[in-house]
């Protein structure tokens, strides 16, 4: 196929009627044979460009490409879903905002910066959301394991890569175990979800930024209690 107005179409419609972002090693195999996947990124960006103006929007994220509806008009359609939301305590969210900005990191690292122990309902919590999983075991006694953030939380945060995070500009590092270098580039705006996380509609990445500088801050040096 020669004519990329047709090959545009056809992305379009796949993107338009996919249920999860596809990447463009994914979208190529729509051809026969296969189109190059720099050629799949280039019309995707001119896909993009096209659509600017309208109310929906092409968005690349983690796990590959998606239309969305444009952040802005997400408070309107929320009321084409009356349901509440999941609501998440603090412990999960700060909990979630430790492994999301110092991951790789165990549950006693976990504990070590909040103060207090980690319950299993959290871990699995957000383990049955498919935001954070095991990847690997630290070589120490007991081997515990490893936790990081999935394609799954980006994409949820319409994040292409944890680069994309807001630093922790704000956190006290003297309270938390050593840390990563900070993000390469601040978000300049607000990352809409792309499915109800939170009960509220400020920004998640914000709020999990907070939820770590919470962690640190917060954490007290006497005997951990369960929370």
């Amino acid at each position: 196929m020669d004519d990329s107005v047709e090959i545009k179409s056809i992305l379009e419609a796949a993107l338009l009627v996919a249920g999860e972002p596809l990447s463009a090693a994914q979208l190529a195999k729509l051809f026969d044979p296969p189109l190059e996947q720099d050629a799949i990124r280039r019309l995707l960006e001119e896909i993009r460009d096209a659509w600017a103006a309208r109310s929906v929007e092409l968005t690349q994220v983690a796990s590959g490409w998606r239309f969305r509806a444009k952040p802005e008009l997400q408070p309107y359609l929320d009321r084409l879903t009356p349901e509440k939301p999941p609501r998440y305590s603090r412990a999960a969210m700060e909990t979630l905002a430790i492994i999301a900005y110092q991951q790789p990191v165990t549950r006693g690292d976990i504990e070590s910066i909040r103060g207090v122990a980690v319950s299993t309902y959290i871990i699995k919590t957000l383990e049955d959301r498919q935001w954070i999983e095991v990847v690997g075991h630290r070589e120490t006694p007991g081997r515990p394991a490893l936790y990081a953030t999935t394609k799954q939380f980006l994409d949820d945060l319409n994040l292409r890569s944890l680069s994309e995070l807001p630093p922790l500009a704000q956190l006290d590092n003297s309270q938390l175990l050593e840390l990563p270098d900070a993000p390469a580039k601040a978000a300049e705006a607000e990352f809409a979800l792309a499915s109800p996380i939170l009960a509220t509609p400020a920004s998640a990445s914000a709020d999990l930024a907070a939820s770590a500088g919470d962690a640190g801050r917060d954490a007290p040096e006497s005997n951990p209690t369960f929370h």
